[in-house]
């Protein structure tokens, strides 16, 4: 919640060239945004995986893991995406090009990334894999990612058979030995563009070990399978040109991938098959064609006459078998392009004409992010936002999901179980999507999330902001939002309920992009209007303002399962209450700029500041504020109207303190001139005796409002706990549940016994699978809506205001002070400390000594709550990004009021 000015942005400079290239796009969030970008014609839009999705379970009980697994994935075609490493493909989603490796032991090809599927692992679901996304721009001109894979067979078995439990951590890729005595392989694979629609592919090889070593090196280019589910859709045909794989009979025709010798001279070998089932294999039924999806993998692996003698198909590969010595390096270099039919391939394509275009791009991106960043910023810091940066431009992906077709099935294919129509996504059959979307995680969560995107967005705006804009706009289409106004919260079950986080998404859009286009915030305001009316229809459900939800993004954060309670009980949430406030607040804010230029919207600043205040009451009334204690915990109601609080101290607790806003004086003048209307509210709330009502007071010499739950003093006094490191505070930012329950569980009484205590790291409970719980980690999203939160009540009150912090040091700091040094703890988890140690890696040595790894970055979902080593989900890119927001925007220089600045195209 906001009326802050909006960020300074680019300095008054030329354009960098990437800023060129996206200022191509119309500068609008329109539904065309990409048709109107050539730039964004090729982009990394695979999915690291596709197994194990909703998209692709057509059983009758939902288990997508099951339906689907990774033993399938050679061999079975895909319904609805694609995926591949390092891989990228055309807009549409059709043409896709991606890296398969063989290091001559391993059972089947390195196709795509091997994990863990939740049942599976002690702690959930869990990629088994290295690699990372060391650079990209937005416009994807340049996009670079690396591999390490073993030289020796790698332990599937080992790794599915880990024998470990609910208090044992995961057995890592590292565990089994396999990297011992440096046996692996670098895979540097590096996309530069000349132009948008000829992209150049540098595949650099190293040999880590001492000996000398082999590899098969197979470049594949494949179409996505939509003529088994289209009748009226044609076969496409890859076929062979000299060196080149050729596309054919395809809106495509005329793309080719050109390869260079690999090293010695020697071409590649073209190896054909088609992206079709192999239904002997797959469902023992009779085959569709010799030469199936896996028929590459056979044909490598174990001389299998699987591939098509007359070099043509739906999937190709070029093969490459690359000896390299002990410490040694090899490159290959190759070039997907569509080159005008009366122009022959220049022969001389992979010299130094390819070394200048690369060259070119990095320097490209060199000076997109040194623009970018702030001046004085560290070389520590800035890799952190270039990695950062390049995690969420690698987790683009195509989102196919026709949610109709998907319940009923496909003309001339076996009819999906009638179970599914009463099933996953069943009210959402006007869900149709076909969109480019910032996924949080290109393997552990390759769906969408309606909160993540939201944070996902705020680290986009500095980057793209038409990219941002248009992810804040999409799900609010009506091919996404639920006629009744609800957002669907993620592919697992549209209908489960999210913190509403899109409104304070767009705020932060608007103003990163320098607060100038309302066109967006009018859109964004009017069908986040519908969503708002959606909350208060279906989740206040005695129409007294407080509001459920269930586990509203904190996962396991109670000792109950808050979406599954026990047998005639509900809860009510201080939380999903508090959220409620934040989104009226919110409202409240944009309502106000818009009434600025138009007074149409003076009617909302009216309802939207009565909402607020409403729903402040409410916290206050049904007693969910334990004055004594200065917390805020849920209440259980039970079956026999009797109401208990769930007296345990979590972040959810921090939640209430949030939903507060300074308006400066032409915003507070706006309120007077409304005249009875504000006035009536404010008396009738003062007349109840409401101490959550807002102050007045002197703000850079106007009177300016604060509208908040709680007073100033109140939340000084509220945020004492999650300001002291025996309890909230860690070395590395917030953590979610007070260290104080260490040796000391909470019991909830009369609910059968229900406990939780803090565990810093993984859990030890299966409540939501092992790795989704907030017991006590560090997690970025709350962190960094209470950091800018600070930052609000730092330009409303001023220095004079401080806050003991830590809490029980003597120290005073005012809340811009605090703000920045939560924001230094968070950025730490990646920078070196005094012995050059990197907290993100933990006690892994290789990560942290060996220079192959340690300067390679992970942004994982969440952080131990003591000692910030990275946890959950390794690539969580999206919401764990919002870190390029905290580099960008550095808190304690946004505490100090700026005059609005557009921001450079």
């Amino acid at each position: 919640m906001t009326a802050d000015v909006p960020s300074p942005g680019a300095p008054s400079q030329a354009p960098t060239a990437e800023h060129a290239r996206l200022a191509e796009a119309t500068g609008r969030a329109e539904a065309d945004l990409f048709s109107a970008n050539p730039w964004y014609e090729w982009g990394p839009y695979l999915s690291e995986r596709a197994w194990g999705t909703v998209r692709e379970d057509y059983s009758a009980d939902g288990d997508a893991w099951r339906s689907f697994p990774h033993d399938h994935a050679r061999s079975r075609a895909y319904r609805w995406n694609e995926d591949g490493m390092a891989g990228i493909s055309d807009i549409r989603h059709e043409l896709c090009l991606a890296l398969a490796l063989w290091n001559g032991r391993d059972p089947i090809l390195k196709e795509r990334m091997f994990g863990l599927t939740g049942p599976e692992g002690n702690h959930g679901e869990d990629a088994k894999e290295y690699w990372w996304y060391l650079d990209a721009l937005p416009s994807h001109a340049l996009l670079r990612w690396r591999y390490h894979y073993p030289q020796d067979e790698f332990p599937y078995e080992r790794l599915l058979h880990h024998g470990r439990g609910l208090h044992d951590p995961e057995l890592e890729l590292l565990d089994t030995g396999v990297f011992d005595g440096d046996r692996y392989w670098s895979v540097d694979v590096t996309y530069a563009k000349e132009t948008p629609t000829e992209v150049l592919m540098r595949i650099v090889l190293e040999n880590h070990g001492v000996d000398e070593a082999t590899l098969e090196v197979l470049p594949t280019m494949w179409f996505r399978n939509t003529w088994s589910w289209d009748r009226a859709a044609a076969r496409p045909r890859i076929e062979r040109d000299g060196t080149s794989l050729l596309v054919v009979d395809h809106a495509l025709a005329g793309y080719r991938l050109d390869a260079a010798p690999g090293p010695g001279g020697t071409p590649p070998q073209a190896l054909f098959c088609e992206n079709e089932t192999n239904l002997p294999r797959v469902f023992g039924a009779p085959p569709s064609t010799p030469f199936p999806k896996d028929g590459i993998n056979d044909h490598v692996v174990s001389g299998a006459p699987t591939v098509n003698p007359d070099e043509t198909g739906t999937k190709a590969a070029l093969r490459y078998r690359v000896t390299v010595p002990g410490g040694g390096t090899a490159e290959l270099r190759l070039r997907l392009h569509r080159p005008p039919p009366d122009r022959a391939v220049d022969p001389q394509w992979a010299g130094a004409a390819f070394e200048s275009v690369v060259a070119a791009r990095e320097a490209d991106a060199d000076e997109f992010y040194s623009r970018l960043a702030p001046d004085g910023t560290s070389a520590e810091r800035l890799q952190v936002l270039r990695q950062a940066s390049a995690g969420l431009v690698w987790s683009k992906q195509i989102y196919p999901y026709d949610v109709a077709r998907w319940l009923d099935g496909d003309p001339g294919q076996p009819q999906p179980p009638a179970a599914r129509r009463r099933g996953r996504n069943a009210s959402w059959r006007h869900l149709d999507s076909f969109d480019v979307l910032a996924m949080p995680d290109p393997w552990e969560y390759p769906w969408f999330a309606a909160w993540d995107l939201g944070f996902h967005a705020i680290a986009w705006a500095h980057l793209d902001p038409a990219f941002a804009k248009y992810q804040m706009l999409v799900l609010l289409r009506e091919w996404f939002q639920h006629p009744n106004g609800a957002l669907p919260a993620y592919e697992w079950n549209f209908d489960d309920v999210n913190p509403p986080v899109h409104v304070m998404a767009a705020l932060r859009v608007f103003l990163i992009d320098g607060g100038t286009d309302r066109d967006f915030l009018e859109r964004v305001f009017q069908k986040l209007l519908v969503n708002f009316t959606w909350w208060l229809n279906r989740q206040d459900a005695d129409g007294n303002n407080v509001f459920g939800g269930g586990f509203l993004g904190l996962d396991n954060i109670s000792p109950i399962d808050r979406s599954n309670l026990p047998e005639g009980c509900h809860l009510e949430q201080a939380d999903g209450t508090a959220w409620m406030a934040y989104y009226a607040l919110s409202m409240l804010v944009i309502a106000v700029e818009l009434a600025r230029e138009n007074e149409v919207y003076d009617d909302m600043v009216v309802k939207f500041l009565e909402q607020f205040l409403q729903i402040g009451r409410a916290l206050d009334k049904q007693g969910l504020f334990d004055t004594e204690d200065a917390f805020f915990y849920d209440r259980l109601v039970l079956p026999s109207g009797e109401s208990t609080a769930v007296r345990v101290r979590t972040i959810a607790g921090l939640i209430p303190l949030l939903p507060a806003t300074g308006l400066p004086r032409p915003q507070a003048e706006l309120l007077e001139r409304l005249g009875k209307g504000f006035a009536r509210i404010r008396e009738r709330w003062v007349g109840e005796g409401g101490s959550l009502v807002g102050r007045v007071r002197d703000l850079d010499g106007h009177e300016s409002l604060l509208v908040s739950v709680l007073p100033p003093d109140g939340i000084r006094t509220a945020l004492r706990e999650f300001l002291d490191e025996d309890a909230f505070l860690s070395p590395h930012g917030l953590r979610a549940l007070s260290k104080r329950y260490h040796g000391m569980p909470y019991t909830l009484e009369g609910v059968g016994g229900a406990t939780i205590d803090y565990q810093p790291a993984e859990s030890t409970t299966a409540m939501f699978g092992g790795n989704s719980n907030w017991r006590g980690p560090v997690w970025l999203p709350v962190n960094y809506v209470a950091v800018r939160q600070f930052v609000r009540l730092q330009r409303f009150l001023g220095d004079d205001f401080t806050l003991e912090y830590p809490t029980g040091s003597g120290n005073r700091l005012t809340f811009g002070e605090v703000a920045q040094d939560l924001a230094d703890r968070i950025l730490a988890i990646w920078l070196p400390d005094d012995q050059g140690r990197r907290p993100v890696f933990g006690g892994v040595r290789r990560m942290q000594e060996d220079p192959a790894w340690k300067d390679n970055l992970l942004f994982f979902e969440y952080f131990h709550g003591d000692n910030g080593a990275g946890l959950g989900a390794s690539h969580q890119t999206g919401w764990t990004a919002l870190v390029v927001d905290l580099i960008l925007d550095p808190p304690g220089a946004a505490a100090t009021p700026r005059p609005r600045r557009p921001r450079h195209p």
